[in-house]
């Protein structure tokens, strides 16, 4: 079996959909005959014409005007916005008609529709090209917010997303397009609201979601050499949040580092961890940390390596946790008592 690259999966998941049901349309700047930035949509609108696959003015607010109407008039679009900083014009749309149509009318009008993103950094790119927008979208509410970490994950969460009946906010990690891994496409699709545990482990338990999954299980990998044995959990899906795996694995280790390329302040990070505490309190052994990007706007590409949670950060988080049955305050803040 060939390995497929998450790119790849991504394009499958487009043809399949398209094929199935003749409401789907992909449309956005350059996904026709070039194939989008990343080659997302390559062949696709060869494959289906320029009626169902077609490119737009640069204008990311019209874009998502012109899919609410769209799915209003019954289609179910996939929209692509080139890079995540290139969303914002577009936010004005998503945050107050996309996210609010169905509860404006009572449920009598539907958004079916997906918003694709790449976000993240970590392919050297310059400023506008690398941001993680992901807390924007997960804070409003009426949209559903999901991020695959795998080929496989890529091709299910899409053909869910496509199929859901509310608006879909679907971030894919820039630095995970040229991933591959050996697995027969089609695969069964898994539901929106499910996080998936990646590495079993009893002694501390990471939250991971998008770019930071594969840093994540190298740093449980790097851990083991240090006789710390990590869990890693894959979120997938940032809303829903599938609280009910991640309660389960932080009260089987008691100890819990939330990983995000975000900047850290108020970011899902953030949520995350305040979750982890309200229900998990009674299990933690050490206060839940988090590693994430630092709250500066993203450096020039040659400076991004510093930007970016790394192995070394996260075993600096694991090394503050409590590793003994003795009270240790310090981490409140030099002169906390």
């Amino acid at each position: 079996m060939a390995p497929t690259s998450m790119a790849q999966a991504l394009n499958a998941a487009l043809r399949d959909a398209l094929a199935e049901d003749d409401s789907v349309l992909v449309f956005g700047e350059d996904v026709g005959k070039l194939g989008g930035v990343f080659r997302i949509t390559d062949g696709v609108q060869q494959e289906f014409g320029e009626d169902r696959c077609f490119d737009t003015p640069l204008a990311e607010s019209g874009i998502a005007g012109f899919a609410v109407g769209m799915a209003m008039a019954g289609f179910r679009p996939v929209i692509e916005m080139q890079f995540d900083a290139f969303a914002y014009p577009a936010f004005e749309q998503i945050t107050s008609h996309v996210a609010k149509l169905r509860n404006r009318t009572r449920g009598a009008v539907t958004l079916p529709m997906v918003v694709r993103i790449p976000f993240g950094g970590g392919i050297g790119a310059v400023e506008h090209h690398s941001d993680c927008s992901e807390a924007y979208y997960a804070h409003t509410p009426g949209l559903k917010v999901v991020t695959p970490a795998t080929p496989a994950d890529a091709y299910s969460l899409l053909r869910s997303s496509i199929d859901d009946p509310d608006p879909v906010i679907f971030l894919e990690p820039k630095k995970l397009y040229w991933t591959k891994e050996e697995v027969p496409l089609p695969v069964e699709r898994e539901p929106i609201g499910r996080a998936v545990v990646r590495r079993p482990g009893k002694d501390v338990t990471l939250l991971a979601y998008g770019p930071t999954v594969p840093l994540a299980l190298e740093a449980a990998e790097a851990a083991a050499a240090e006789n710390i044995d990590a869990q890693v959990v894959d979120l997938r899906s940032l809303v829903p949040l599938d609280d009910e795996t991640i309660t389960a694995a932080v009260s089987s280790t008691g100890r819990c580092v939330v990983l995000s390329e975000a900047a850290g302040f108020a970011g899902v990070g953030a949520e995350i961890a305040a979750r982890v505490q309200e229900r998990c309190f009674h299990s933690l052994a050490a206060p839940v940390l988090r590693v994430s990007g630092f709250d500066v706007p993203y450096p020039p590409p040659k400076l991004e390596h510093a930007y970016l949670p790394n192995v070394d950060r996260v075993l600096d988080a694991l090394d503050r946790l409590q590793w003994n049955d003795e009270p240790d305050i310090t981490w409140l803040g030099e002169g906390a008592a």
